[in-house]
């Protein structure tokens, strides 16, 4: 039983850290560097939260693709440019790198903290 519950506690451990962890070739931005960012045209912006909280509160020149789409809706986007991600508070927009670079994405950002610590 005791074997059981350590493998439990390993397992859980393991998914926290996996889900937070940083992925490898993808840059970590705060809110601060991002209003920096903005002005370059030639950047994309994504915005992974679903619909009705892009509705609530975006940032315009982030295009909404929620997460559980970004698979199927790539195809506007460009391999070559860089990527920037944001969703609500940078946990999926983490997912969504992951599924970016998977699909051979090569130039992400993620936006630490996403739009819970933009102002």
């Amino acid at each position: 039983m005791e074997l059981l519950n350590i493998l439990i506690i390993v397992f859980i451990a393991y998914f926290i850290v996996q889900t937070f962890l940083p992925v490898k070739g993808v840059k970590q931005i705060s809110t601060s560097d991002l209003k920096n960012e903005l002005k370059h045209k030639e950047k994309q912006f994504i915005d992974v939260r679903t619909t009705a909280e892009y509705k609530g509160r975006n940032i315009k020149e982030f295009e909404n693709i929620p997460l559980h789409l970004l698979k199927k809706n790539v195809n506007g986007l460009s391999k070559d440019k860089e990527t920037i991600v944001i969703c609500q508070s940078g946990i999926r927009s983490l997912k969504a790198c992951k599924v970016l670079k998977k699909m051979g994405y090569t130039n992400i950002t993620n936006v630490k903290g996403g739009m819970s610590a933009w102002s």
